[in-house]
């Protein structure tokens, strides 16, 4: 109990001290409609997050709590970063891969514009097929640093008409660039890195 409220405390602080920036609480929740709508109030009202990762695997009712909060967003796993993924996500042998599937099922709940798609940056030629079949639907792309994912081809495959649409995280990366002392230096650094060879490829 003391940890989720630390953690419900550091996304409050982080709205309060950045507004106008976005919180994504990375849950990866997934269940049914009775219990999907608790974990809905807890993500949204108790956490104060404005965006949380689902697991689409128990279909639209483990979503639809969540789209009931308009002024909240969901990010439902589609293509995700680990070598793993595979035997589920893009069996060769499936006319269809899932991650298509899901791809094309979470265009259709997207009616009010709520919805986003992890995209993972070890698969960008996957990513560059979710991003034809989905749009201008924003992906969060993780696997950047640590998983080494390629920015570049992230880039060239993800972004939409419009030169946007990715949220690209670098975890690791970010969190274990530094320790001790020079952790929040360090941290910012690699942050303020990322950014910048991000506008530097965008405009590049």
């Amino acid at each position: 109990m003391g940890r989720e409220n630390e953690l419900a405390q550091l996304l409050h602080y982080i709205s309060d001290a950045y507004p106008g920036h976005l919180t994504i609480l990375d849950a990866k929740r997934g269940d049914i409609g009775s219990t999907a709508a608790y974990y809905a109030q807890e993500a949204y009202d108790r956490y104060g997050a404005d965006v949380v990762t689902l697991n689409p695997y128990l279909g639209y009712e483990s979503i639809e709590p969540y789209l009931a909060y308009a002024d909240k967003g969901v990010v439902v796993l589609c293509r995700t970063s680990n070598a793993d993924s595979n035997w589920l996500q893009n069996d060769p042998n499936d006319p269809l891969p899932v991650y298509q599937r899901v791809a094309r099922r979470v265009k259709e709940w997207n009616t009010a514009g709520q919805c986003l798609l992890v995209a993972g940056a070890t698969y960008p030629e996957e990513l560059g097929v979710i991003r034809r079949l989905v749009g201008s639907m924003p992906l969060l792309v993780p696997g950047i640093g640590a998983q080494g994912g390629d920015l570049a081809a992230v880039m060239a495959n993800g972004v939409d008409t419009a030169g946007t649409g990715l949220l690209i995280s670098s975890s690791r990366g970010i969190l274990y660039a530094g320790e001790g002392e020079s952790f929040a230096d360090a941290a910012g650094q690699a942050a303020r890195a990322l950014r910048d060879e991000i506008n530097e490829l965008r405009t590049g």
